[in-house]
């Protein structure tokens, strides 16, 4: 599954995993050495993240129900909390620098594409 910035019309994942369990979010990027080029962790519902026991910083997209992007997180390094953001419905996790290659900002619509 890739996901898609329709409003710039990148490609921010082609190869995306979806934690929509319980278990799933709890689990994240947790034990992972890397984080390669072109995957993305979508965390949903989630509000808020932390990078705590994690070995890499990563780029973090808060998204509402309509995929639009609520704010981002540059390169969130390992052992920080993001902010809690109420009106978020999911999470993006992607590699660092993800979001400044693909020129990514507030108010970009994303989207799913098989």
């Amino acid at each position: 599954m890739r996901l898609i910035n329709r409003t710039k019309n990148t490609v921010l994942s082609d190869d995306v995993i979806l934690a929509d369990t319980f278990l799933k979010r709890v689990k994240g990027l947790l034990g992972k050495n890397t984080f390669s080029s072109g995957q993305a962790l979508i965390l949903e519902p989630c509000i808020s993240v932390h990078t705590f026991f994690m070995r890499f910083p990563i780029d973090v997209i808060f998204a509402d129900k309509a995929f639009r992007v609520i704010d981002i997180i540059h390169k969130l390094s390992p052992n920080k909390l993001s902010p809690v953001y109420w009106n978020s419905s999911k999470v993006i996790e992607l590699p660092s620098g993800t979001i400044s290659l693909t020129c990514t900002q507030k108010g970009d619509n994303l989207s799913f594409s098989s």
